[in-house]
């Protein structure tokens, strides 16, 4: 099915075009002719389908028509992130180009006197995330009394970040007699009871079961070890199908941890959390759009909706604590009927979240064991030269061809058989047992040692040398 049996304009099938796109995706063409019609609706669909045009396209045409007034917009989308109010902004410019319709974007991070401006002129399009226009409204600056159509995007994720009762409020706020359209990609509890409240006889449009995964994606669980992860992170990506890659972590602090870890290592890689400016943020996405950089590592601020074209794979260095994360997350590449491919490291503490997700998604994630995940485990990987470097590098295989004969015989000695003595030994008179422990004890490690590191050693240390 085409564009132009959707009942779109002439003008907004143009700026289609001019896009590169010819026929709509299921969401896009389920959607778009009831919302032409003034319907209400739920679009649940996973992510990366292509739902934010099914809304935009449509709403361009309806607000053709009509006039916009000072500090009342026409029209609301709600967003739960500032990148997804971004995204969607950037839609509105691409396919309203040969419109004449004003816009405008409040989102949290950004000075408010320029959007406060625009809202004085008179928009038809706000696109807002709920913390930001709630503050304007109480501040007097905006009126919500003259808008026509409301769209709830990512309600799922609005419900997780606890906007819910914001919304609600915001609702309350709009003309009883209004268009309302919500979009999730899946339908728990509290989102049902919402589009209950707030929609009238809505039409619902479901392409996907809800949390399934992209089909279009190749996924595998990649077993490593906590203290090998790191390295099998940089083997994978330094495989010839890797163009450009999303790394996700749980943590904002490992996401900086491994993004300078990533550099180092002479991968152009930059990050994206939630701890940064926003004018930061949106810098290191274009750096990362416009192919300066091809690795992203980023926590689950950027999990959701973002839509950037052509991602090749998407690692996750942490297995989600929550289970719809990782459909979202994998969500990134796959898109718009690409392929793609999701790696997920997991430990054996991973094991009981692996299962969840597994549970919601209904599929069996492949698994891979890597064998240079079990030399990580060894080693960590980058450590610095060391003087016994050589002899402990024995352990991990044949020597090479260069070593000597005897080389076998340097290998590093279990524990069990050596291990250092306490600096007290060579005095004179030999102290008793219970002096000399107090002696080792109470002294520092014996930097005279030039012997191989026992193995014992060598495993507390991982985390401070594994870059």
């Amino acid at each position: 099915m085409p564009f132009a049996d959707l009942g779109l304009s002439d003008e907004l099938l143009h700026a289609i075009e001019d896009s590169g796109y010819t026929e709509p995706t299921p969401i896009q063409a389920a959607a778009i002719p009831p919302v032409l019609m003034n319907r209400d609706l739920i679009g649940i669909a996973q992510t990366g389908t292509g739902k934010t045009a099914s809304f935009v396209l449509p709403m361009i045409d309806i607000l053709a028509h009509g006039r916009s007034r000072a500090m009342m917009p026409r029209s609301l989308i709600l967003e739960p992130t500032r990148e997804l109010a971004a995204q969607v902004a950037e839609n509105f410019e691409k396919y309203g180009k040969y419109h004449k319709l004003s816009m405008a974007l409040l989102i949290g991070g950004v000075q408010m006197g320029d959007q406060v401006k625009a809202l004085a002129k008179g928009v038809d399009v706000l696109i807002a995330t709920p913390g930001r226009l709630m503050d304007l409204f109480q501040r007097g600056k905006i009126l919500l009394s003259g808008c026509s159509i409301l769209v709830i995007d990512e309600a799922d994720r609005m419900l997780d970040m606890g906007f819910i009762p914001d919304i609600e409020e915001i609702c309350t706020k709009l003309p009883a007699t209004r268009q309302t359209l919500l979009f999730s990609a899946t339908m728990p509890a509290p989102i049902k009871k919402l589009a209950d409240k707030f929609l009238s006889n809505p039409k619902q449009v479901e392409v996907s079961r809800p949390a399934s995964a992209n089909t279009q994606i190749e996924q595998a669980l990649v077993e490593t070890s906590a203290r090998g992860k790191r390295e099998t992170l940089r083997e994978l990506l330094r495989a010839d199908d890797v163009k450009t890659a999303i790394i996700f972590s749980n943590r904002k602090t490992m996401v900086r941890e491994l993004a300078e870890s990533l550099r180092r290592s002479g991968f152009a890689a930059s990050q994206i959390h939630g701890d940064m400016e926003q004018s930061e943020r949106l810098r290191e996405l274009d750096r990362f759009k416009t192919g300066e950089i091809n690795v992203l590592v980023a926590s689950d601020v950027a999990a959701r909706g973002l839509d950037i074209k052509g991602v090749s794979h998407v690692f996750n260095f942490d297995v989600p604590w929550h289970p719809d994360d990782y459909v979202h997350r994998i969500g990134r590449t796959g898109r718009a009927g690409a392929t793609g491919k999701a790696f997920t490291l997991v430990t054996p503490d991973d094991a009981e979240a692996v299962d969840n997700i597994e549970k919601l998604t209904g599929f069996k994630i492949p698994r891979v064991k890597r064998a240079d995940a079990i030399e990580a485990e060894a080693e960590p990987a980058n450590e610095e030269p060391r003087p016994s470097r050589s002899k402990r590098g024995d352990r991990r295989g044949p020597a090479k061809a260069s070593a000597p004969a005897a080389a076998p015989a340097e290998e590093a000695p279990r524990p069990v058989e050596r291990s250092p003595e306490p600096r007290g030994r060579d005095r004179q008179p030999e102290p008793r047992r219970d002096d000399r422990r107090q002696a080792r004890d109470a002294e520092p490690a014996d930097d005279g040692w030039n012997g191989p590191i026992p193995a014992f050693l060598s495993h507390g240390f991982g985390s401070l040398a594994e870059d």
